[in-house]
Protein backbone atom coordinates (compact mmCIF):
# COMPACT_ATOMS: atom_id res chain seq x y z
CA UNK A 1 0.00 0.00 0.00
CA UNK A 2 1.19 3.58 -1.00
CA UNK A 3 -0.41 6.71 0.79
CA UNK A 4 -0.18 9.94 -1.34
CA UNK A 5 -0.38 12.35 1.81
CA UNK A 6 -1.42 15.48 -0.25
CA UNK A 7 -4.57 12.99 -1.45
CA UNK A 8 -5.31 12.38 1.98
CA UNK A 9 -7.86 14.64 4.14
CA UNK A 10 -6.19 15.71 7.26
CA UNK A 11 -7.77 13.21 9.66
CA UNK A 12 -6.65 9.84 7.62
CA UNK A 13 -2.99 11.75 7.74
CA UNK A 14 -3.70 11.40 11.66
CA UNK A 15 -4.95 8.29 11.93
CA UNK A 16 -1.99 7.15 9.56
CA UNK A 17 0.47 8.46 11.49
CA UNK A 18 -0.93 7.29 14.76
CA UNK A 19 -0.78 3.74 14.02
CA UNK A 20 2.77 3.92 12.54
CA UNK A 21 4.89 6.20 14.66
CA UNK A 22 4.67 3.66 17.59
CA UNK A 23 4.81 3.49 20.52
CA UNK A 24 5.06 7.42 21.37
CA UNK A 25 5.48 8.32 25.10
CA UNK A 26 2.95 10.36 26.74
CA UNK A 27 3.61 13.44 27.94
CA UNK A 28 0.87 14.32 31.39
CA UNK A 29 0.56 17.71 31.55
CA UNK A 30 -0.40 19.72 34.41
CA UNK A 31 -1.10 23.29 34.04
CA UNK A 32 -2.95 26.00 35.79
CA UNK A 33 -5.04 29.04 34.51
CA UNK A 34 -4.72 32.26 35.75
CA UNK A 35 -7.61 31.85 37.91
CA UNK A 36 -5.47 29.25 39.92
CA UNK A 37 -8.09 26.10 37.79
CA UNK A 38 -5.70 23.05 37.69
CA UNK A 39 -5.50 21.58 34.57
CA UNK A 40 -4.58 17.86 33.57
CA UNK A 41 -4.44 16.45 30.02
CA UNK A 42 -2.27 13.76 27.76
CA UNK A 43 -0.51 14.52 24.70
CA UNK A 44 1.36 12.12 22.42
CA UNK A 45 3.06 13.77 19.87
CA UNK A 46 5.55 14.59 22.83
CA UNK A 47 9.30 14.14 22.83
CA UNK A 48 12.45 15.00 24.63
CA UNK A 49 14.86 17.33 21.60
CA UNK A 50 17.95 18.44 23.54
CA UNK A 51 19.56 18.46 26.52
CA UNK A 52 21.68 21.49 27.21
CA UNK A 53 18.99 22.96 27.99
CA UNK A 54 16.93 20.70 28.56
CA UNK A 55 14.03 20.83 26.00
CA UNK A 56 10.90 18.94 25.95
CA UNK A 57 8.42 19.22 23.36
CA UNK A 58 5.10 18.60 23.28
CA UNK A 59 2.25 19.35 20.57
CA UNK A 60 -1.54 21.09 21.29
CA UNK A 61 -4.16 21.38 18.80
CA UNK A 62 -7.84 22.64 19.46
CA UNK A 63 -11.34 21.98 21.16
CA UNK A 64 -14.20 21.28 19.40
CA UNK A 65 -15.21 24.70 19.88
CA UNK A 66 -12.13 25.75 17.88
CA UNK A 67 -10.31 27.59 21.35
CA UNK A 68 -7.01 26.16 22.08
CA UNK A 69 -6.64 23.20 24.45
CA UNK A 70 -6.14 24.05 27.68
CA UNK A 71 -2.52 22.94 28.12
CA UNK A 72 -1.26 25.46 26.23
CA UNK A 73 -3.45 28.62 26.86
CA UNK A 74 -2.09 28.03 30.83
CA UNK A 75 1.40 27.86 29.97
CA UNK A 76 1.10 30.37 27.86
CA UNK A 77 0.04 32.40 30.51
CA UNK A 78 1.76 31.50 33.20
CA UNK A 79 4.73 29.93 31.88
CA UNK A 80 4.96 26.87 34.39
CA UNK A 81 4.35 23.28 33.67
CA UNK A 82 4.77 19.97 35.17
CA UNK A 83 4.99 16.99 32.62
CA UNK A 84 4.35 13.16 34.14
CA UNK A 85 5.15 10.08 32.83
CA UNK A 86 2.47 7.78 33.57
CA UNK A 87 3.08 4.14 33.79
CA UNK A 88 0.53 1.36 32.63
CA UNK A 89 -1.37 0.79 35.72
CA UNK A 90 -2.61 4.87 35.44
CA UNK A 91 -3.80 4.47 31.91
CA UNK A 92 -7.45 4.48 32.85
CA UNK A 93 -6.98 8.25 34.75
CA UNK A 94 -4.81 9.20 31.98
CA UNK A 95 -7.85 8.53 29.19
CA UNK A 96 -9.95 10.05 31.35
CA UNK A 97 -8.56 13.15 31.93
CA UNK A 98 -8.30 14.02 27.90
CA UNK A 99 -12.02 14.68 28.31
CA UNK A 100 -12.79 18.30 26.91
CA UNK A 101 -14.08 20.84 30.01
CA UNK A 102 -14.11 24.26 29.99
CA UNK A 103 -11.10 26.04 31.05
CA UNK A 104 -13.08 26.98 34.39
CA UNK A 105 -13.20 23.14 35.18
CA UNK A 106 -10.22 20.85 36.55
CA UNK A 107 -10.46 17.22 35.49
CA UNK A 108 -8.42 16.51 38.68
CA UNK A 109 -12.18 16.63 39.86
CA UNK A 110 -13.40 13.79 38.22
CA UNK A 111 -10.10 11.65 39.11
CA UNK A 112 -8.93 9.65 42.25
CA UNK A 113 -5.69 11.44 42.34
CA UNK A 114 -3.58 13.40 45.28
CA UNK A 115 -1.52 15.71 44.25
CA UNK A 116 1.91 16.39 46.22
CA UNK A 117 4.04 19.41 46.74
CA UNK A 118 7.13 19.22 44.34
CA UNK A 119 10.04 21.51 46.18
CA UNK A 120 10.59 24.83 44.29
CA UNK A 121 7.95 24.12 41.67
CA UNK A 122 4.81 26.49 41.63
CA UNK A 123 2.85 23.80 40.67
CA UNK A 124 2.29 20.35 42.35
CA UNK A 125 3.13 16.85 41.01
CA UNK A 126 0.73 13.61 40.75
CA UNK A 127 1.89 11.57 43.51
CA UNK A 128 1.22 7.90 41.74
CA UNK A 129 3.52 9.29 38.71
CA UNK A 130 7.08 8.20 38.89
CA UNK A 131 8.58 10.26 37.11
CA UNK A 132 7.54 14.14 36.53
CA UNK A 133 9.43 16.83 35.42
CA UNK A 134 8.82 20.65 36.59
CA UNK A 135 9.15 22.86 33.59
CA UNK A 136 8.87 26.73 32.40
CA UNK A 137 8.12 27.72 29.31
CA UNK A 138 10.46 28.18 26.18
CA UNK A 139 8.66 28.97 23.34
CA UNK A 140 5.48 28.30 21.13
CA UNK A 141 5.56 27.57 17.68
CA UNK A 142 2.25 27.57 15.71
CA UNK A 143 1.91 25.47 12.38
CA UNK A 144 0.14 23.54 10.64
CA UNK A 145 -3.44 24.21 8.84
CA UNK A 146 -5.18 22.87 11.54
CA UNK A 147 -3.29 24.25 12.91
CA UNK A 148 -1.27 22.93 16.04
CA UNK A 149 0.65 24.55 18.84
CA UNK A 150 4.41 22.93 19.27
CA UNK A 151 5.12 23.88 22.96
CA UNK A 152 9.12 23.74 23.72
CA UNK A 153 9.61 23.86 27.49
CA UNK A 154 12.57 23.88 29.38
CA UNK A 155 13.14 21.44 32.73
CA UNK A 156 14.13 22.82 35.87
CA UNK A 157 13.90 19.28 37.83
CA UNK A 158 13.15 15.90 37.73
CA UNK A 159 11.47 14.21 40.53
CA UNK A 160 12.06 10.17 40.05
CA UNK A 161 10.62 7.50 42.48
CA UNK A 162 13.75 5.67 44.42
CA UNK A 163 11.81 2.48 43.67
CA UNK A 164 13.11 2.90 39.79
CA UNK A 165 16.41 4.90 39.94
CA UNK A 166 19.96 3.55 41.10
CA UNK A 167 23.44 4.73 40.26
CA UNK A 168 25.33 2.45 37.78
CA UNK A 169 29.05 2.03 37.52
CA UNK A 170 29.46 5.26 36.23
CA UNK A 171 27.76 7.10 39.18
CA UNK A 172 25.30 8.24 36.40
CA UNK A 173 21.57 7.66 37.30
CA UNK A 174 20.12 4.62 36.04
CA UNK A 175 15.96 4.24 35.75
CA UNK A 176 14.79 0.60 35.71
CA UNK A 177 12.80 0.96 32.50
CA UNK A 178 10.26 -2.23 33.60
CA UNK A 179 9.74 -0.26 37.03
CA UNK A 180 8.98 2.50 35.45
CA UNK A 181 6.91 0.62 33.17
CA UNK A 182 5.77 3.75 30.86
CA UNK A 183 2.61 4.09 29.11
CA UNK A 184 2.70 4.37 25.35
CA UNK A 185 0.20 5.60 22.84
CA UNK A 186 -0.66 3.57 19.76
CA UNK A 187 -3.33 4.08 17.24
CA UNK A 188 -7.26 4.90 17.97
CA UNK A 189 -7.75 3.88 21.53
CA UNK A 190 -4.65 1.07 21.80
CA UNK A 191 -2.29 2.03 24.69
CA UNK A 192 0.83 -0.87 25.38
CA UNK A 193 3.18 -1.16 28.24
CA UNK A 194 6.31 -2.46 27.75
CA UNK A 195 7.91 -6.00 27.00
CA UNK A 196 10.83 -7.51 26.57
CA UNK A 197 13.57 -4.97 26.99
CA UNK A 198 17.30 -5.77 25.06
CA UNK A 199 20.64 -4.04 24.62
CA UNK A 200 22.02 -4.22 20.92
CA UNK A 201 25.32 -2.19 21.74
CA UNK A 202 26.36 0.99 18.85
CA UNK A 203 29.55 0.70 16.86
CA UNK A 204 33.10 2.02 18.03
Amino acid sequence: MILNFKELSPNRVYHTLTQTVVPRPIAWVLSKNTQGVLNLAPFSYFTAISSDPAILMYAVGQKPTGEYKDSVVNVEATEELVIHIADSALAHEVTQSAASLPNDESELDLLDLDLVDFPDSPLPRLEKAKVAFACKLHKVVEMGELPMKLVFVEVTQAYIDDEIVQLDEKARSKVDALKLDPLARLGGAEFASLGEVFKSARPQ
